[in-house]
């Protein structure tokens, strides 16, 4: 396996697999009507368009993208990223795969930079995140209007 920068070709498959992700894995925490419209927002345009503004990476396993990770700025700021869209396809999950998403992204110049960094974690991924050393913001683990839970990590 390896994981590398996202390209525009990637743009489909890796919006299946980011589909195909949350209906099985995220519907367990999510009804359906909130699982579309999280999958709406990551059509291959879109994703494209994020790639502008934020660090995409996708893993790959014999040429198949099987997960993905992002990160960006904080709302502009320059001491603050914020980790988005990280999944790992179901059948590739418990192998350390979401470990080296992160890691990855820990490594990226937008981390680097930062002294805290920011994740909208779903329900269904707040243990993932926790065991990667990100805590409740502000201690609260309510759902935000977007139905994430917002926790952070400090790094200075």
């Amino acid at each position: 396996m390896d994981i590398r920068r996202f390209r525009q070709e990637d743009a489909q498959e890796l919006s299946e697999v980011i589909a195909r992700t949350m209906r099985t894995c995220n519907v367990k925490d999510y009804g359906e009507e909130i699982i579309e419209l999280c999958i709406a927002g990551k059509t291959p345009e879109k994703l494209i368009e994020s790639s502008g503004w934020m660090h995409i990476y996708v893993v790959c396993d014999e040429g198949r993208i099987i997960g993905t990770g992002a990160i960006g700025p904080y709302w502009g700021s320059a001491t603050e990223s914020s980790l988005f869209t990280i999944f790992v396809l179901p059948e590739y999950q418990g192998k350390g795969i979401g470990k080296m998403i992160v890691d990855t992204l820990e490594q990226d110049e937008f981390f680097l930079r930062a002294e805290r960094i920011e994740v909208p974690a779903s329900l269904t991924a707040v243990g993932f995140y926790k065991s990667m050393g990100y805590d409740y913001k502000n201690g609260s683990s309510e759902q935000d209007e977007d139905h994430n839970i917002k926790m952070e990590k400090f790094m200075k």
